[in-house]
This record gives structure tokens, C-alpha cells and sequence, in this order.
């Protein structure tokens, strides 16, 4: 029986593929673009669930709430017995109902509880990832990275650990029914972060600090208002209180979850010219 994976040319969906490989689980990864090793699926197009989930026993799946009634008739219909689902921390922080970010993952969880299917919520705080959005264009210029709340604390999780939870999910017995949040292993400011970057890629990054409006401004220019929103509230929660952080990878996958020093040497290449 396969195991599909959703999204798997994504950050975290490359990684779930690869970690199912190494453990000879067989896979069918999907896209909206299909090659020739990807085959088509798109939660947006019902009709091209059915082959790609013909035989399938497992799933991991990224959130989408206007496809996961046609995902769910269509796994029902495989006998697919297992989802995991990469949710999102924001559905258990404070303000959830008024979070649009969270009321999306929070619906397509909904619907798998409904399903009759066994599911696994891997729900991530802040994607280390997230600050190639944010900074990779002013420090491959090298300009400054402006920041609103310059020590603002985050624990960001890398998308290797969120793959590993999941990998793990799909492959050992005793996940089903279990939400497990991730953030990373180290509460950092916004600062700090830049600074592992710098030292990832051999020169010092100035930080040049900008109003609120001014750094909304900016991020509006790169992602959805929705996430421009979700950033903004997280960095000016991370000025009042330091984030939680988590020993759930280690305690899953029995390494050490990612640091964020150890995450900037990995992706280095990004923020070069």
C-alpha cells in the first residue's frame, strides 16, 4: 500500500517524501504540476483526487479548507486509513477565533475528526523558512533587514522537524488521534536570527528599525494580507512574553530538534547574491 504526499515539491512535503524514501515506504508525491514523477492532484480540482489516491493507505496532506470535503469523499472512497495533516500552532493559541490563519487549519481538522479516518495534526509555530520571504531580497542586496520589533522573540521550527514528525506518524503505530504542536528548541529575537544569518553567510546584516506601518508595508508586498497580519501579531506578542518552545522532535524522532544557527547554515545559499 503507498503513501501519497500532498504538496511534495513544498518545504515540508520534499522532506516528508524523502524521509518515507529512506525507509523504502512506498510513495506517490503529487502537484498541481504534474511530471514525471509527480503525478496530478489539486484540493482545488476534486475530480483528480480519486487517482491520486487509488490504493493508498496513507496521506499527508497540507491544509486547505474549500478542498477537504472533496478530499475526504475521495479518501473514504480509496480506503485510505491515515492522514497526516500539517496544521498550524495557531489553532490552540489565544485568539484562534479571530485568527484567519487559524480558523483554515482548525476547519479541515474538523473535517478528518468527522471523517472516520484516523488523522495525526502536526501543528508548527513559525516557520524558520518563513524569513526567506521576509529578508532574503534586502540582505542578497545587502541592505538592511528592517524590522519593526527588532528584539521580538520567536522559536522558529524548521520544516526537516515538522517532516520528521510526520514521517514518524506515517510510519509507527500509536499516532492516530494525536495533535502534536512544534516550536522550535530556542526562543530568539528577530535580531538574533538575522545575526545567525550573517554568520551563516560570512558578513555582518545591519538591522535598521521601522515603524509598524512601515514593516506591514513591506511584508505586503511579498505574501497575502492574511499572513502580513499573522506575522505582525506574532512579532509584537514576541515584545511582551517569550514564546514557548518544545521538546516534542527530540522526544518523537530521538535527535535533537534544528537550532536556527543550524537552519541558516543549511539554507546559506538563499540569502547569497
Amino acid at each position: 500500500m503507498v503513501t501519497v504526499v500532498f504538496g511534495a515539491r513544498g518545504s515540508v512535503g520534499r522532506h516528508v517524501a524523502a524521509g518515507l524514501a529512506a525507509l523504502d515506504v512506498p510513495v506517490r508525491l503529487t502537484s498541481r504540476t504534474p511530471d514525471d514523477s509527480h503525478v496530478a492532484a489539486d484540493l482545488d480540482a476534486p475530480h483528480t483526487l480519486p487517482a491520486a489516491l487509488e490504493g493508498a493507505s496513507q496521506v499527508f496532506l497540507y491544509a486547505r479548507s474549500e478542498g477537504v470535503d472533496g478530499f475526504v469523499t475521495a479518501a473514504r472512497s480509496a480506503g485510505v486509513r491515515h492522514v497526516v495533516l500539517l496544521s498550524s500552532a495557531a489553532v490552540v493559541q489565544p485568539g484562534s477565533a479571530h485568527n484567519p490563519i487559524a480558523r483554515e487549519h482548525r476547519a479541515v481538522e474538523s473535517a478528518l475528526e468527522e471523517s472516520g479516518i484516523s488523522w495525526t495534526f502536526v501543528r508548527p509555530g513559525m516557520f524558520a523558512t518563513n524569513t526567506r520571504w521576509w529578508w532574503t531580497e534586502p540582505i542578497k542586496k545587502g541592505e538592511a533587514v528592517r524590522l519593526p520589533y527588532p528584539d521580538s522573540m520567536i522559536a522558529p521550527v524548521g520544516e526537516r522537524d515538522m517532516a520528521a514528525v510526520a514521517v514518524r506518524a506515517l510510519t509507527e503505530q500509536g499516532h492516530g488521534r494525536q495533535a502534536y504542536t512544534l516550536y522550535g528548541p530556542q526562543a530568539l529575537t528577530l535580531r538574533e536570527q538575522v545575526g545567525h544569518i550573517g554568520a551563516a553567510i560570512g558578513r555582518e546584516i545591519p538591522v535598521e528599525v521601522v515603524t509598524p506601518e512601515e514593516a506591514r508595508a513591506d511584508l505586503s508586498e511579498k505574501i497575502p494580507r492574511m499572513g502580513v497580519e499573522a506575522i505582525m501579531r506574532a512579532w509584537e506578542a514576541g515584545t511582551r512574553a517569550v514564546p514557548e518552545t518544545s521538546i516534542i522532535v527530540e522526544r518523537l524522532t530521538g535527535r535533537p530538534a534544528q537550532t536556527f544557527a543550524e537552519w541558516a547554515r543549511e539554507h546559506a545559499d538563499d540569502f547569497r547574491p
